[in-house]
Order: structure tokens, then sequence, then C-alpha cells
């Protein structure tokens, strides 16, 4: 008698906007449902997900992050269970909730200019400086505000997922508080180990110019993808480095490079002590011993990135949830400083960085750092508390159930 033919594996198909700061964090986790035993399909655009279908591959469940509610709706449509990835903290996703369904007092009218308190269940309180550029939409932005109320009514309505890319104990009063209305599974940090592995993507000899350096001395400064910075701020940036007097690796792409002059280049490199790079592979310098310090604009990835490395942050926010980011990083973590410029000048970032560096509290901030570096490798470590939440969603899906 033949044996039964071995049972297949069930298949999730990850649906992501093309932004790199959507799909990153979509693949990790993706590689982690790979990890437990699900047949994972990631793409971009409908139509590769129709083909998946044309090919004789059943989906049992769509997971999609962000910003693609189209996709939640098609799941529906054809009667699938489909999961939603949040890709910004906990906190902020508890400010837009509270804030699309009036569940808090916001300021409105007027009002919204004021420096008023915001209180919501499991934050601090926000004031308006703070929340505004999450809440305050110009004409040329109505579309992303259509998208998010688009969101947060697949979360309630349509989603029995709803993964966020954070973990239990750095969130653990906000998601508390959230879990309330929308049914929450923490699943951070995505952020990949590092093997310590040969990088083949260090074209630019990060990993060697680092490991020439001593440890925790290392000021890296990195700004994401879509932050612009104009000619007297990068000028600014270069000589405030060069002032610290510290070894430095600065991501700076071509574009802005080109603003910089040459001479405040060289005088800002200092022979070998300053490297300018147009890209590296971030969570891989973050992981690296010779990393003191890093100068971020504080956009979620970097934050969760950095604080799952255990680094010590200066804070440069500028639109979005980088804010509420600082906020929770400079008084709730207490893991950095804010730079008290922006834009930022040369004397702020000598000043901020010499205060996480070998400021009176620089070994509490890098103790309390290292901290949540190990909680956030417990969380999704075997049996941690994200890697409990993506287990019990791959056991509900490997049964056959579309409710968690």
């Amino acid at each position: 008698m033949a044996p039964a033919p071995a049972k297949a594996q069930p298949h999730v198909l990850l649906v992501s906007s093309p932004f790199q700061s959507h799909v990153n964090p979509l693949l990790r986790l993706g590689r982690r449902l790979a990890g437990k035993g699900l047949s994972v399909t990631f793409t971009t655009a409908l139509r590769d997900g129709i083909r998946v279908f044309e090919a004789g591959r059943p989906v049992a469940c769509v997971v999609a992050n962000a910003f693609v509610s189209w996709a939640v709706r098609v799941a529906g449509d054809v009667g699938l269970p489909c999961a939603i990835l949040w890709i910004q903290s906990c906190a902020v996703l508890s400010v837009y909730y509270y804030y699309v369904y009036s569940l808090a007092a916001f300021p409105s009218g007027d009002e919204a200019d004021s420096s008023g308190a915001v209180t919501i269940p499991g934050l601090p309180e926000l004031d308006m400086d703070e929340l505004r550029p999450l809440l305050i939409y110009t004409s040329d932005q109505e579309m992303w505000r259509q998208m998010l109320v688009g969101d947060l009514g697949s979360m309630t309505e349509k989603a029995p997922w709803v993964f966020v890319n954070t973990f239990d104990e750095l969130e653990h009063e906000a998601v508390a508080g959230l879990r309330k209305h929308i049914p929450l599974i923490p699943v951070g940090p995505l952020v990949e180990p590092d093997d310590g592995g040969v990088d083949d993507d260090d074209v630019h000899g990060c990993t060697a110019w680092l490991d020439a350096q001593p440890r925790r001395s290392v000021v890296f400064v990195a700004f994401g993808s879509l932050v612009d910075i104009g000619h007297d701020e990068v000028v600014e940036i270069a000589e405030g480095l060069a002032s610290t007097g510290r070894p430095f690796l600065w991501v700076l792409r071509d574009g802005n490079r080109a603003l910089l002059p040459k001479d405040a280049l060289i005088d800002a490199c200092g022979g070998d002590r300053g490297k300018v790079v147009p890209w590296c592979e971030q969570r891989r310098v973050l992981a690296h011993a010779a990393v003191g310090c890093f100068v971020t604009h504080c956009g979620w990835n970097s934050t969760v990135e950095a604080l799952a490395a255990g680094v010590p942050m200066v804070a440069v926010p500028r639109w979005s949830d980088q804010r509420i980011n600082t906020r929770f990083v400079v008084d709730v973590y207490r893991v950095g400083v804010r730079a008290p410029a922006t834009p930022l000048t040369r004397e702020a970032l000598r000043l901020s960085v010499e205060e996480v560096t070998a400021g009176p509290e620089a070994e509490a901030m890098a103790a309390r750092a290292a901290i949540l570096g190990e909680k956030a490798r417990a969380a999704v470590g075997g049996g941690g508390s994200s890697d409990r939440g993506v287990q019990a969603f791959v056991d509900r899906i490997t049964s056959g159930g579309a409710e968690p």
C-alpha cells in the first residue's frame, strides 16, 4: 500500500505597498512564518496574487501591510481570512484609532494650533506639537488620510488579526489599552538577527571600517530614505561631526552628498576618522560593537532596529510618527536625547552626541538600551512574547481556522 501523500503546507500570501519601509518588515514577518512551516508568497501587485491562484496554489490567508486595504477587501470577496501588519508603533496606532473614532478629546479648529495635551489610555500625555504631524493633513495629503481611515476600518471590521511591529515588554500599556478595541498581536521587533556572517551587501566596506574602531566609539548617522536634507544642514552636520572628535559613519544619499563642499567633507572625515557612504545595511551597522550612538530621524523601523541592538539615540524628528517615537525614546525608554534644533546645527549635534556618549547620564542610557536590546531578543526568541503570538497564528492557520 502506497504511503499517503504528505499534507501540503498552508499557503499565506503577503501583500505590501511598494515602499521600502513597508516591504522590509513584511518580508521579515514572512521569513518567520516560513520558519514555522507555512508556505509564503510575497507580492506588491494584485496580478502576482492572481497568478498564485491560477498556478493551483490555494491561499489559506492573506497578510497585508498598511495602505493596501484593497487586499483586505479582495480577500473578503473570495472568502479568505486576512491579517494586517501595522508597521508603526502601537502608540501611534492608538493615536490614530482614538482620533478617527473620537474616543479622546482632541483639539479641533483653531484649538489644533494650541499646545494642549491629549490623554489616551496606555500613553503618556501628548501635546499638539507631537500630534500635529500625524493628524493635520494638507490638501495634497488627503489621499493618505483616506487610506488610513480605510485601514482602521479593516482592522476593526474585517481582519481577525492585527500584527504590530513591537513587543509587549516595550509597549505593554499601549498594547493592553488598544487590545480592547483591536485584535492586536505584537510580533516585533521585525529585525533580522545578525548571524555574524559575511554581508554580501557591504559594498562600501562599512564592516571592515567598523572593525578597526574602538568599542562603542562610533557615531552612526542615518535619516532614512524619505527625509530630505538641504545644503545648509548638510554642511552643519559635517561640521558638527567633525567637532565631536569621534569616529563617525554617515549615510548620505548621493543627491545630498553633492551639496557638501569638498573641503567640508575632508575636514569632517579627518583622514580615516569619518566614513560617508550612500547606503549601508543599517541593522548590521547598529549591531556592531563599535557603534555607541545613533543619530536618527526616529522613523519606527530605525527606532526598533536601534532598540533591538541596544544603541542609544540622538533623535532628530521631522514629520509623521517621528515626534511621538522621539517622545518615547527620550522620556519613556530613556535611551536617548532630542537634538535641540531642527534643522540640525553643528552645535546642537555636538552637544547631543556629547550628552549621549559622555554626559552624566550616558552610562545609564547605555545600560537601559542594553536591557531593552536583551528584552527585544528574548521577545522573538523561542517561547518569547512575540514568538508566541506568531506561533498562535500559525497554529490557527494550520488547523484551518479563520478566527484568533
